[in-house]
């Protein structure tokens, strides 16, 4: 959450070579004039992209990001799954409240037996998503920018490229969405895809909010068009307090937490910052940079990721 314009760092700027770092202003890069490499210490850079590609090019550094966090949010994401489908946070408040032995008939669980699961982008997350949930008798569809190009972890059912959104949710029982934000992403799912996963279709986003259109999403599940969701990525990030001085990370007209088929997570998903192997990639980039070696992770400004 570092203010560059105010803070520590943003005075040394202009002796700066290599940053590390998650926020950039304009104002930081036109003083940063030694520049050459920012490191993003994560994997989602499209608040990055647009500083950078509006730089001169003849000075632009260098911009790379990071995977060290697609462990724990790839185990986020089976967990937000496994809460949703075992209908884990209303058993919990039930119980929290006394109420001993609430059963079936209140909130049955899903087993994954047989479930079609749809891998809606296939980087790092969801490659080890693909992985960690390959335990479960299921099934994988895949959907990527570049279908035919590169393996994947262990075997898919189908693929699917980037213009047959509907056709992956129409296939899948399950879709786990692990896209990044970028002009070619948001709203990729919108009321057609969510409807073609239908009635007992469970979507989980641990990706970027905008990906799912806000109004469709609450649509779905409000009405019923899917069966449930588990969301780890929002859509306003600064919300103003309520009257009761609650913030909620989505517009006042879409209530998402008032519905009893939605797993609710505040964008936790890389938890904990400091875990095994989380900084290691940034201290290969540094090392790279400093020996003259080629730059892994290099962001395409125009690709948006």
């Amino acid at each position: 959450g570092t203010d560059w314009a105010s803070s520590d760092a943003a005075k040394h700027a202009a002796e700066a070579d290599i940053v590390v770092g998650w926020r950039c202003t304009k104002e930081f890069l036109e003083t940063a004039k030694r520049l050459k490499l920012w490191i993003f210490p994560g994997v989602g850079v499209q608040r990055l992209v647009p500083l950078f590609r509006d730089m001169p090019e003849e000075r632009r550094p260098v911009l790379c990001n990071c995977h060290g966090n697609t462990y724990a949010t790839a185990q986020h994401a089976v967990a937000l799954l496994l809460a949703l489908t075992n209908k884990l946070i209303l058993h919990h408040n039930w119980l929290a409240a006394g109420q001993w032995r609430k059963g079936d008939a209140d909130a049955m669980s899903i087993t994954l037996r047989q479930r079609r699961i749809g891998l809606l982008g296939y980087g790092k997350v969801n490659e080890k998503v693909h992985r960690f949930l390959s335990g479960f008798d299921v099934e994988f569809n895949v959907l990527r920018r570049n279908p035919g190009k590169g393996q994947f972890a262990l075997p898919v059912s189908a693929e699917y490229g980037p213009d047959r959104t509907g056709e992956l949710m129409q296939a899948s029982d399950i879709v786990m969405t692990a896209l990044p934000e970028t002009p070619h992403t948001i709203g990729i799912v919108g009321a057609p895809e969510l409807a073609a996963l239908g009635p007992d279709g469970l979507m989980v986003n641990v990706g970027r909010g905008p990906v799912i259109d806000e109004v469709a999403l609450y649509r779905a599940l409000s009405d019923g068009v899917i069966a449930g969701a588990a969301i780890d990525v929002w859509y306003d990030y600064r919300p103003e307090p309520d009257a009761d001085g609650r913030k909620y990370p989505w517009a006042p007209e879409h209530p998402f937490h008032k519905l009893d088929n939605i797993v609710l997570s505040p964008h936790r998903a890389a938890s904990p910052i400091f875990a095994p192997g989380r900084w290691e990639e940034v201290l290969d980039l540094i090392k790279r940079k400093i020996e003259g070696r080629e730059l892994v992770n290099v962001i395409d400004l125009e690709a948006g990721y």
